[in-house]
């Protein structure tokens, strides 16, 4: 139970690099990255429409739901493609929402922490209200920079590391008791 706990601490403290990353290149190039989520879905989801396309062609049955899926994906990549404001969008939801669950699991393992009477419990609370808070902050700004959102994306990285760190170097002694 300890080498697994400790293993998913560590990927968590992996996936908090990787946002802190993410949030680094959209506080300094947000266009960039706005750009290339739309071009990237956009262009998946023309090539699935292709092959779909491909697929209906090839296949030499009078199949049209694999043309309509294909004629579908390719006006939705095409959409994709010049609409990179609704993407950001629908992605700075998830992020949101990813980040609100977290804070809420973090909310739940300090509860947990409090009732084996940890030093540390009163820190985590505060770190996983913000995490929360950050994270509803990203669901209902609509109009935030997205250099905010890469800025919080950062907090929420280092936040996370951190209570991980803490998780990781009191795991042992809470399974003790």
């Amino acid at each position: 139970m300890e080498k697994f706990l400790k293993k998913s601490s560590w990927s968590d403290i992996v996936v908090s690099v990787l946002f802190m990353i993410f949030g680094f290149i959209l506080i300094a190039q947000p266009e960039f990255v706005k750009s290339m989520i739309s071009f990237l879905l956009g262009s998946i989801v023309i090539v699935i429409g292709v092959l779909k396309g491909i697929d209906y062609f090839a296949s030499g049955k009078q199949d049209y739901y694999l043309l309509s899926v294909a004629i579908v994906a390719m006006i939705a990549g095409i959409v994709i493609l010049f609409c990179a404001d609704i993407i950001t969008s629908i992605f700075r939801i998830l992020i949101g929402l990813w980040i609100v669950y977290s804070g809420l699991i973090n909310l739940q393992t300090t509860i947990v922490w409090k009732n084996h009477q940890s030093r540390l419990w009163f820190l985590t609370l505060i770190l996983a209200i913000a995490t929360i808070l950050a994270g509803v902050y990203i669901l209902v700004t609509n109009g935030a920079m997205l250099q905010i959102v890469g800025a919080i994306i950062v907090g929420y990285g280092i936040m996370n590391m951190i209570e991980n760190a803490i998780f990781i170097k009191k795991v042992d002694r809470y399974l003790e008791l």
